[in-house]
């Protein structure tokens, strides 16, 4: 076992473990780290909660060998599974679960992918094109400059990098694969600076930063996967089971913002007095909308500058079941109550 590579400071683990801490004091609880990654998330948990029992999911091999090491002193406690995170279902019945108890999503690239050149993930610093969260298979973002069509690469750098000069970008790459193959993180960011007009440089932090983002999230499928883990895990959470996301960009957040608040909504006529069965929400909602990082928190963590938090309950509709329910005369989607009347807009509509 080599050097631990890469530095972690885990994201608003503080602010996780207090969202979490009901769902992790049941008995024989299970929490689920989605994104394992370096494994300071799940150090925590099971450092503070003896009797949890931590699954630990990632695609990322040399992660996994990290965490299994900074881990191995908790034994069996600490079940560390190569995995996509929709995987969850297939993880749950090979452990022979049927649920678990709290969990959490911690989404986008982690410490090590950044802090490591050769895994070509950071627009300022030179390597291979790889951009892969699991170098053990898939396509690279070398074939994806390389090998797709132009109007594909258009599409791509508009759809997942928001990239409002994808069509000047794609141009430039285009021109430039006709003189050779491009291979290096470098040569990318010099192509995208150059397509980009002056006066557009000079705000926006990297203007490669878009770019590079459309091309993670293509090559390693990360929108269609996160549209499938988050149902999947709603779908195995306990009642009175908690589950935290964080999501650091806008794309990610509104899949788990739909994803949520279809859930804590009633389903049924909304000018019935009671709540048929099978109709009433089945999460409530910790959270005001996207929670955002404190100053502090920045401070003594700059990477969770763009983080958005989300956190929500199972109900336990167990004690009553196939029973109606009086609804409450307020609505509100506060809490997981209610639905929106005409016109009303959702709790948190139009945040990033």
């Amino acid at each position: 076992m080599g050097e631990l590579r890469g530095t972690h400071v885990p994201v608003l683990l503080e602010r996780c473990l207090e969202l979490l801490d009901p769902a992790l004091r049941l008995p024989g609880a299970v929490h689920v780290d989605f994104t394992l990654g370096l494994g300071g998330h799940a150090e925590a948990v099971l450092e503070r909660y003896p009797d949890v029992v931590l699954i630990g999911l990632d695609r990322d091999t040399e992660a996994l060998t990290h965490s299994r090491h900074r881990l191995a002193r908790f034994g069996e406690r600490a079940q560390l599974v190569h995995a996509v995170y929709d995987e969850l279902p297939r993880v749950l019945d090979e452990l022979d679960l049927a649920e678990f108890h709290s969990g959490l999503f911690d989404l986008g690239v982690s410490s090590l992918q950044l802090d490591e050149a050769d895994r070509g993930f950071a627009y300022a610093q030179d390597a291979p094109l790889d951009m892969r969260m699991d170098q053990t298979s898939g396509f690279t973002a070398e074939q994806v400059v390389n090998e797709y069509e132009p109007g594909a690469l258009v599409r791509i750098l508009r759809q997942y990098g928001e990239e409002k000069f994808a069509q000047r970008i794609v141009s430039s790459i285009v021109r430039e694969r006709q003189r050779g193959r491009i291979t290096s993180t470098a040569r990318l960011s010099e192509l995208v600076k150059e397509s980009i007009p002056a006066a557009a440089r000079r705000t926006g932090g990297n203007p490669a930063k878009r770019t590079f983002q459309a091309l993670r999230i293509e090559v390693n499928g990360e929108l269609a996967t996160l549209e499938a883990a988050v149902p999947a895990a709603l779908d195995a959470l306990a009642p009175k089971g908690r589950l935290v996301v964080m999501s650091y960009q806008s794309l990610e957040d509104r899949i788990v913002k739909r994803a949520l608040a279809a859930r804590s909504r009633s389903t049924g006529p909304v000018d019935l007095p009671v709540e048929l069965p099978g109709t009433g929400p089945t999460l409530r909602l910790l959270t005001r909308g996207s929670e955002p990082p404190s100053e502090q928190e920045v401070a003594a963590n700059p990477r969770a500058a763009s983080v958005k938090l989300r956190a929500v309950e199972r109900l336990d509709h167990q004690a009553t079941p196939g029973a109606a329910r009086e609804r409450p005369r307020m609505t509100t989607t506060h809490g997981g109550q209610g639905r929106l009347r005409p016109g009303e807009r959702e709790e948190g509509e139009g945040k990033a």
